[in-house]
């Protein structure tokens, strides 16, 4: 399990600088476009980190 949350948290990440990079490129054709990518960026980072927090506590878990 604890793989298949590193490569769900990989495709995250990779998702992420993708935009990045698109938004740091001047891509956006208007502000609103803009501001829908920057909320899908933080949607993703949030769910990157909610990922890892589960990864976390499972190997703690495990510990126990």
């Amino acid at each position: 399990m604890s793989n298949a949350l590193e490569i769900l948290t990989d495709e995250l990440e990779e998702r992420v600088l993708q935009l990045r990079e698109w938004v740091g490129g001047g891509q956006a054709k208007d502000y609103a476009e803009y501001l829908k990518t920057c909320g899908e960026i933080k949607g993703l980072l949030l769910a990157r980190q909610n990922i890892l927090d589960l990864k976390q506590k499972m190997e703690h878990s495990d510990d126990e």
